[in-house]
C-alpha cells in the first residue's frame, strides 16, 4: 500500500478560487489607480528647470505606432523652450567648458562610457519611447535602442584617439619642433534630426562632447521625449553638468537666437529643414560661427570620424630644437 497521500480535489478547487479572486481583486485595484503621469522639464546645467515661460506643448505617438498607443494618442506635455531658456543654456555650457575641455581624452571616455552602461540599464524604457515616437514595432524599436548605445559607446572609444589621427608633427625647414594638435571648438548648438529621436539624437550629440565642447542641444521638435529621456541618464551618470543642455519646443523659435548668439563658437543643422538652415547659416555669418551643413545620412551606418573633426580647431606650437652640430642635436 502507498504511503503517498491522497490529494484533497475539494482544497485543491477551494485554493484555485482563491488565486482567481485574488487576480480579479488586483485588476480591480489597477483599474482604479490613477496613473502618476510624468512631467517632463528642460535639462539645462545639470538641473531640470521648467520653462521661465511655463509653455508647454501636446506630444502624440505617431500614426503607425503600436495598437496599444492608438493613433495621435497623448504621450505627454513637453515644455515649450523660449530665447531665455535658450540664453540660460548657452551660459551653463560656458561655465562647463573649461572643466571638460581641460579634462583628459581617457577620462572624457571613461565618463560616456558609463554613460553607455546607464543606457543599457533603461533599455526596455528607451525602445517604449522609441517606439510610440517614431511609429515602430516594439522589435524595431529594439533595434534603434541597441544601435543608439553602440554607439554611443563607438564614440567614447574614440576619445583618446582623434589626437593621433588628425594630429601629428610637422616638417619645417630650420631647427624647430612643429606639432598640431586639436582642440575643442567651445560651445556647440545642435539641432537634432526631427525624424530619428534617439538614435539621431546620439550620433550629433556624442562626437561634439567626446571632443571636449559643450553642447546646446534643441530636440526633434515631434518627438522630444527620449531626448528629455537621455537628460534624466547624463544627470545620473559621471558627466558634468552644463555640458550637455537639452531643450525642446520650436525649433525655428530656438535656434534663431542660438545661431545669433556671440557665446556660441559653432552650430550643427543636422535638424533643420532647407529654408531654416540657410537662414541660420546666414545669422551664424554674422559672428563667424562653425557651420555644419545638413545632409543626408542613414544613422545606422557606421558614422566615421567627419563629426568628430568638424568641431575641433587645429593648435600649432613651434618649439626650438636646440643647436644642431654636424653630429645631430645638442641634446
Amino acid at each position: 500500500m502507498s504511503d503517498k497521500p491522497k490529494k484533497n480535489k475539494k482544497s485543491e478547487k477551494n485554493a484555485g478560487a482563491g488565486k482567481a479572486d485574488r487576480i480579479e481583486q488586483t485588476e480591480r485595484t489597477e483599474r482604479q489607480r490613477l496613473r502618476v503621469f510624468k512631467t517632463y522639464k528642460l535639462y539645462v546645467g545639470g538641473k531640470f528647470p521648467r520653462s521661465e515661460s511655463g509653455r508647454v506643448y501636446e506630444v502624440t505617438a505617431a500614426p503607425s505606432a503600436a495598437d496599444a498607443a492608438g493613433k495621435g494618442t497623448w504621450l505627454a506635455n513637453a515644455p515649450r523652450a523660449s530665447r531665455k531658456d535658450a540664453r540660460d543654456a548657452v551660459v551653463a555650457a560656458r561655465k562647463a567648458f573649461g572643466g571638460w575641455s581641460g579634462a583628459t581624452a581617457y577620462n572624457r571616455g571613461q565618463v560616456l562610457y558609463r554613460v553607455a552602461e546607464m543606457l543599457e540599464g533603461r533599455r526596455h524604457q528607451f525602445v517604449h519611447e522609441v517606439a510610440d515616437a517614431e511609429g515602430l514595432s516594439k522589435s524595431k524599436a529594439a533595434e534603434q535602442v541597441e544601435a543608439t548605445i553602440d554607439r554611443w559607446v563607438w564614440y567614447a572609444g574614440w576619445t583618446d584617439k582623434i589626437a593621433q589621427v588628425v594630429g601629428g608633427g610637422n616638417p619645417v625647414a630650420g631647427p624647430f619642433f612643429n606639432l598640431s594638435t586639436p582642440e575643442p571648438t567651445g560651445v556647440v548648438a545642435v539641432l537634432a534630426p526631427q525624424e530619428s529621436s534617439f538614435l539621431g539624437l546620439v550620433s550629433v550629440v556624442a562626437p561634439v562632447i567626446a571632443t571636449g565642447n559643450t553642447a546646446v542641444v534643441i530636440a526633434s521638435e515631434r518627438s522630444p521625449l527620449p531626448a528629455l529621456s537621455l537628460g534624466e541618464v547624463l544627470a545620473t551618470s559621471d558627466l558634468p553638468g552644463g555640458v550637455v543642455n537639452i531643450l525642446t519646443g520650436g525649433t525655428a523659435e530656438i535656434a534663431a537666437p542660438l545661431a545669433a548668439h556671440q557665446d556660441v563658437n559653432a552650430i550643427d543643422l543636422a535638424g533643420a529643414d532647407e529654408a531654416l538652415a540657410k537662414e541660420l547659416e546666414i545669422a551664424a555669418a554674422d559672428n563667424l560661427k562653425r557651420v555644419f551643413r545638413p545632409q543626408p545620412v542613414d544613422h545606422f551606418a557606421a558614422p566615421g570620424i567627419e563629426r568628430l573633426t568638424a568641431f575641433l580647431e587645429t593648435k600649432t606650437v613651434w618649439h626650438p630644437t636646440g643647436a644642431l652640430g654636424a653630429s645631430g642635436s645638442s641634446y
